[in-house]
């Protein structure tokens, strides 16, 4: 096993901290707007990860890392919310599409706007090197205030 340079070391945890203030942040956005963080996750999977504007169960447990009977059940979850509908694959009676409804779609797109600008804080953020005549060398971060966080 090969020692980790401290420079690598910080890099690394800089790189996990700035990940975290993000997703931290979107869970806090997603809870204004009466979302559990994971109800959020959920309906960015089935807007997104696939490109088709669906999701099956088996594609939103890949995309969540979650078992598929988890996946079942937050799906459950949030359909009785009125967030998310179910619909059958014609052509293959054993798979089922989930789909945004109106209200999913219009909290979906709440959040779009807020994560744009998380993301292209987490560019800066991660603008870590720059490459300049084949040497790497590292960029300052700018120190941002602590995100306070709501007791649960």
């Amino acid at each position: 096993m090969s020692d980790v340079p401290p420079s690598d070391a910080r890099y690394l945890a800089r790189f996990h901290h700035a990940l975290r203030r993000m997703l931290h942040a979107g869970d806090l956005e997603a809870r204004k707007i009466t979302l559990t963080p994971q109800q959020h996750q959920l309906l960015l999977g089935i807007a997104g990860f696939t490109g088709r504007g669906w999701a099956t169960v088996s594609e939103l447990a890949e995309f969540l890392q979650l078992r598929h009977h988890s996946v079942v059940g937050l799906v459950n979850r949030t359909q009785s919310n009125g967030l998310v509908r179910r619909t059958v694959n014609p052509d293959n009676r054993r798979e089922v599409r989930v789909m945004l409804t109106a209200e999913g779609l219009r909290k979906f797109q709440a959040l779009a706007s807020f994560h744009r600008k998380e993301l292209n804080i987490l560019r800066k953020r991660l603008d870590l090197f720059r490459i300049e005549d084949g040497a790497q060398r590292a960029l300052p971060i700018r120190k941002e205030p602590a995100v306070r966080r709501r007791r649960a």
